[in-house]
């Protein structure tokens, strides 16, 4: 399965579509998944500290036998982490566990009071090729704006929840307005998307499962869907959405099921809100 790349703000390709490993399960069935994703024909694989799996898909990619530059690698600081000289920690510990020798795209999990310390070690990784690409999950259009203020390498990355009951039109306006390319996390929902009669609708009407549907329609948003499975074949057919377009009609009739910014699927842990 062939999966089409992007670019992001200072020229690295990243996949359109990528492979997410939140609750993946012990070591073992960690480095499972992430083999049989890798051969499967998935190049990104999402990861964080805070999912302690890193031990495990680093096993995943070493067993698939898939040379490392052509694996897309993400992970995430958490926030127990921030502060320069703890980022720098962290970061040399998520990859030792990772057993790689550089991160393709490293993010800050949640946003913090520490964000200008924390983005200062973040441009050193990056500006020492310890990072191919520096990015952040869960910022609101203020966090970015404060950290513009600061920074001296804007985020190349913003992942967030985003789901059709949670469009999250703003952000990802203002992101695609400062070249900042939009991830999703969540995106089909949890699993509430199959229950819904639209989607149900769609499914029939495309001849493709609901997961795609709603996965086809964050690629016509510009926006990179990172989907979870442990099932082979759910884990094949999430990336089996290139050959297919939902019309302009139909993006507008998923759009309207938009609840708004504030729906989550997700309760963020009790120390991420900032």
């Amino acid at each position: 399965m062939k999966i089409k790349s992007k670019l992001l703000s200072n020229n690295i390709s990243i996949p359109s579509i990528g492979f997410g490993t939140y609750k993946s399960g012990n070591e073992k069935e960690t480095a499972i998944v992430v083999k049989e994703a890798l051969n499967l024909g998935y190049k990104m694989i999402d990861t964080a500290s805070f999912y302690k799996n890193e031990v495990g898909i680093g096993n995943g990619i070493k067993e698939s036998k898939i040379n490392r530059e052509d694996i897309f690698l993400v992970t995430k600081l958490w926030n127990d982490d921030h502060g320069y000289e703890n980022t720098i920690e962290a970061f040399n510990k998520s990859i030792n566990n990772l057993k790689v020798d550089y991160i393709d795209l490293y993010l800050v999990h949640w946003p913090n009071k520490l964000n200008a310390e924390t983005w200062r070690a973040f441009e050193y990784l990056y500006e020492n090729k310890k990072v191919k690409s520096i990015g952040v999950c869960n910022f609101k259009i203020e966090h970015l704006e404060e950290l513009k203020k600061t920074a001296k390498i804007m985020p190349m990355v913003n992942q967030i929840e985003i789901h059709p009951f949670s469009t999250k039109n703003d952000i990802v306006n203002y992101c695609e307005y400062n070249n900042i390319q939009v991830v999703a996390w969540g995106p089909i929902a949890r699993g509430r998307v199959f229950t819904n009669d639209l989607m149900i609708e769609l499914s029939n009407k495309y001849k493709k499962s609901i997961p795609q549907i709603v996965l086809r329609w964050h690629i016509q948003r510009n926006i990179i869907p990172i989907p979870k499975s442990s099932n082979k074949d759910r884990i094949k057919e999430n990336i089996d959405i290139f050959d297919f377009e939902i019309s302009s009609e139909d993006m507008k009739r998923i759009n309207s099921l938009n609840e708004g910014d504030n729906i989550s699927v997700s309760t963020p842990p009790v120390n991420t809100i900032y």
